[in-house]
C-alpha cells in the first residue's frame, strides 16, 4: 500500500487517526496533550470530514470531569466519541471511565502519559497516570514512537466498536508526544475500509432513545450485582483475538508484524527485557551493538497491555531465556513490584515457566533521561547469577542504593552519520516553539531504522527533545 510521507509528532498522529473514527470529541486541555484536542478543533472548524462524511463535533468542557461526563452521554446516545487527555486530567475522568467500561461503550482516550504529582509536581513523561486506570476496565494499548503512533492507533477504535470495551491507547508524554519524524500516514479510505460496519450500526442501535426505550445505570443489591459483573468476563477473554485480528488486517495492508507482544533480538538470547512505550528503541539500539559484539539478548515489546493476555506474551520469548529484567515507568509504592513487572511474574508462573529468573526496574519517572548507558546496565545486570530484584536505572540512589551503576563512556549506539543536537533555552524566550521549527526541516527517522536517500537521521536525547522547558500546566 502506497504512503504519504508527512513531518509531524506523536500528538498530530493520534489527533490524525481519531479524527477518522470520530463522531464527537469531548475536551478539555492539558499538557501534554492539548496539541491532540487542538488538532481535532481546527480540522473540524475546517470541514474536515471523518470516514463517516461528517466533521467532528468538538464539544469542550471546563474541565477533565466535564470531558469525560460529555464521552459518556455521548457514547450513550450512539455516537462514537474520543477524548485526549494526560495525568491529573486522566484521573478526573476516572470515575466516568469505570461507566464508560461497565456499559460496553467504545470509546476511545487517547492519553500522552505523564507524571502524576506525588511529593511535587512534574508535568514531564511516565506511566503513572495510565498505571492509576488499570482497574476501570478499559482495554490499553501503548506505542514507542510516532510512527506506531500513526500505524497502531486505528487498533483501539477498530477493536473498540468491534469487541465493545473502551480503550486508553497511549505513548509517552513530551518523549513521543511532541517529538516530530518524518511518518508514513493512513489514507482515510483504508481505514474504512476496516471497520465492522454491522458493529457500528449494533452499537446506534443499542443507543438511549425515546423511540425504543432501555435502562442502564440502575442501582443494583448484593443479590445481583457480583453476578452482573462478573458476566462481562467473555468480552475481556475474547478482546485479545479481536486485537490480534485488526492488527493483522493493518499488517497486510502496511507489510508489518504488529502484535500483541513482539519480540526483538537474539533468537537464542539468555537474556531478555520486557517494556513499553519509547524505552523500547533505545534497548533495540543497545541490543544490535551487542548482539553483534558476540551476547545474545532480547527485547519484548508490550503493545496490548490490559488486558495481558499470557499466551501471546510466552509464545514471544524465546526457549532460552534464562533471566528477564521488566521495566516500569512508574513507582508504586509499598507494592512488592510495579505493575508490569507483577504481570510478568503471574504469566510466567501461569504458564509453568517457573525456571526463569525475573526481576524489576524502575526508569525514566518524571522524564528523567534513559540512554543507552541504562540499557547496557541493565543487561549487564543480568549477567549477574543473583541480578538484584529491585533496582533502577537514570539515576544515582544514595538513599535506598538500588540504582545500578552506568558507565560514564558507554559505547555510542546510534547509527554511523548520525547528528546529535542539544537545544538550551531560558524559560519564556520561545525555545519550544522555536527548536519544532527547527525540527520541521530536519527527517526525524530512528537512528537504527532506514531512512530516504539524500536524508540524515538526527538523534536527540529525550531531555533534548524535551527542549529543557516546561510548558504551563494547562
Amino acid at each position: 500500500m502506497a504512503r504519504k510521507f508527512k513531518s509531524m509528532d506523536g500528538n498530530e498522529a493520534a489527533a490524525y487517526v481519531s479524527y477518522a473514527f470520530t463522531e464527537v470529541a469531548g475536551i478539555y486541555p492539558i499538557t501534554p496533550s492539548s496539541p491532540m484536542a487542538d488538532h481535532v478543533d481546527q480540522w473540524a472548524a475546517q470541514g474536515k470530514k471523518n470516514i463517516f462524511g461528517t466533521p467532528v463535533n468538538v464539544i469542550e468542557m471546563e474541565s477533565e470531569a466535564g470531558a469525560a461526563g460529555t464521552v459518556h452521554g455521548s457514547l450513550g446516545a450512539g455516537a462514537l466519541t474520543t477524548t485526549y487527555t494526560a495525568s491529573q486530567g486522566l484521573l478526573l475522568m476516572i470515575p466516568n471511565m469505570y461507566k464508560i467500561a461497565g456499559e460496553g461503550l467504545p470509546g476511545v482516550f487517547h492519553v500522552s502519559a505523564r507524571c502524576v504529582a506525588s511529593h511535587a509536581l512534574n508535568i514531564f513523561g511516565d506511566h503513572s497516570d495510565v498505571m492509576a486506570c488499570r482497574q476501570t476496565g478499559f482495554a490499553m494499548l501503548a506505542e514507542g514512537n510516532v510512527q506506531e503512533v500513526m500505524d497502531l492507533a486505528p487498533v483501539a477504535h477498530l477493536a473498540a466498536i468491534e469487541g465493545k470495551v473502551p480503550f486508553l491507547n497511549f505513548f509517552d508524554g513530551f518523549r513521543t508526544s511532541h517529538e516530530i519524524q518524518k511518518v508514513a500516514i493512513w489514507d482515510y479510505n483504508d481505514l474504512a475500509e476496516m471497520v465492522d460496519m454491522d458493529a457500528v450500526q449494533a452499537f446506534r442501535d443499542h443507543a438511549l432513545n425515546p423511540e425504543h426505550p432501555s435502562a442502564r445505570g440502575s442501582h443494583e443489591d448484593g443479590d445481583v450485582f457480583f453476578q452482573h459483573r462478573e458476566a462481562c468476563n467473555k468480552a475481556y477473554d475474547e478482546l485479545p483475538a479481536v486485537v490480534e485480528d485488526y492488527m493483522g488486517k493493518i499488517n497486510a495492508k502496511l507489510g508489518t508484524d504488529y502484535g500483541l507482544f513482539n519480540y526483538y533480538g537474539a533468537a537464542d538470547a539468555d537474556r531478555v527485557v520486557v517494556c513499553m512505550g519509547s524505552f523500547c528503541d533505545t534497548l533495540e539500539e543497545v541490543i544490535d551493538y551487542l548482539n553483534a559484539h558476540g551476547e545474545k539478548v532480547g527485547l519484548v515489546k508490550v503493545r496490548l497491555f490490559r488486558p495481558f493476555s499470557i499466551k501471546h506474551f510466552v509464545d514471544v520469548l524465546p526457549e532460552t531465556c534464562t533471566k528477564i529484567a521488566v521495566m516500569d515507568r512508574t513507582k508504586e509504592p509499598g507494592s512488592i513490584g510495579e505493575p508490569l513487572y507483577q504481570d510478568v511474574v503471574s504469566a510466567l508462573f501461569e504458564a509453568g515457566k517457573t525456571g526463569i529468573t525475573v526481576v524489576g526496574g524502575r526508569y525514566g519517572l518524571g522524564s528523567k533521561d534513559t540512554t543507552p548507558a541504562s540499557a547496557f546496565a541493565i543487561y549487564e545486570e543480568l549477567k549477574k547469577d543473583a541480578p538484584a530484584r529491585e533496582f533502577t536505572v537514570g539515576i544515582v540512589d544514595d538513599v535506598t542504593n538500588l540504582s545500578l551503576p552506568e558507565m560514564d563512556d558507554a559505547p555510542n549506539t546510534a547509527a554511523e552519520g548520525t547528528i546529535e543536537c542539544k537545544f538550551w533555552g531560558l524559560g519564556g524566550d520561545g525555545t519550544v516553539g522555536a527548536n519544532k521549527q527547527q525540527e520541521l526541516h530536519q527527517d526525524h527517522r530512528r537512528p537504527h531504522r532506514q531512512v530516504r536517500p539524500g536524508l540524515l537521521p538526527v538523534r536527540l536525547q529525550e531531555d533534548r527533545r524535551r527542549h529543557h522547558l516546561a510548558p504551563a500546566l494547562r
